[in-house]
């Protein structure tokens, strides 16, 4: 049954974040993935599956290549050493795991406990025509918001690759087109999808590239170290 999952064909188009979950290679053991060599990574990074990691230096996004029932082999934005104990967030279900190695950007973190792949697929799936959120980063900064002629200074409470939660905003915002300014980010189009008790959620028009998003987390980290570094008076 397992296996019909992962060779299967869509029958239809999909969404973006339905591609990204079926690039992912999966493996039927319980071994923690192995590094591969550069000459099989000819596929679209684009679509693998994103997943959210949670560690003593903060949160990341990071892009599965491989998982098995025992651990993933993944790419990582921000610094991993051998030994460090993360929980990885898949959808709704968060797994306590320990980073075993490194290399060049990708490391292997092995699953405190085994998990049921199947269970892991079907926990994906879209119901009730809705898709799966893709995973947020809690990052807890300011942003400009320019709707019509009107802007709007903005905290924002999470970000993903394809949209943020932000307030405070008007009800009368709902359903119009947006750009969001965040320092160190490129100005980004979207709209606002939803709104509640002056919190909004913007989707943006073209989501932000994995490789974006992670050199601005970690440029936001960095600067958290350098001030964290100097005393205060």
């Amino acid at each position: 049954m397992f296996g019909a999952l992962i060779h299967r064909k869509p029958a239809r188009s999909l969404g973006q974040d339905e591609i990204a979950f079926d690039s992912t290679s999966f493996t039927l053991t319980t071994a923690v993935p192995r590094p591969t060599e550069r000459r099989t990574d000819d596929r679209m990074p684009a679509l693998l599956r994103v997943a959210k990691l949670i560690g003593e230096r903060g949160e990341q996004l990071i892009r599965i290549r491989n998982m098995s029932a025992g651990g993933i082999a993944a790419e990582h934005g921000q610094p991993l050493d051998i030994g460090d104990v993360v929980l990885l967030e898949f959808g709704t279900q968060k797994v306590r795991s320990t980073v075993v190695w490194t290399r060049d950007g990708t490391c292997g973190i092995k699953f405190d406990e085994n998990v049921d792949l199947g269970e892991l697929l079907a926990g994906r799936k879209a119901r009730h025509g809705f898709r799966a959120r893709p995973p947020r980063l809690e990052v807890g900064c300011k942003a400009s918001l320019r709707i019509g002629k009107t802007y709007y200074t903005v905290a924002v409470h999470d970000m993903s690759l394809g949209g943020m939660k932000v307030e405070p905003i008007e009800e009368y915002c709902l359903g119009k087109p947006v750009v969001v300014v965040v320092e160190s980010l490129r100005p980004i189009k979207g709209e606002v999808r939803w709104f509640s008790d002056r919190k909004a959620g913007i989707v943006f028009d073209e989501p932000l590239s994995f490789e974006e998003l992670s050199e601005w987390v970690g440029k936001r980290l960095e600067m958290a170290s350098l001030k964290a570094s100097f005393p205060r008076k």
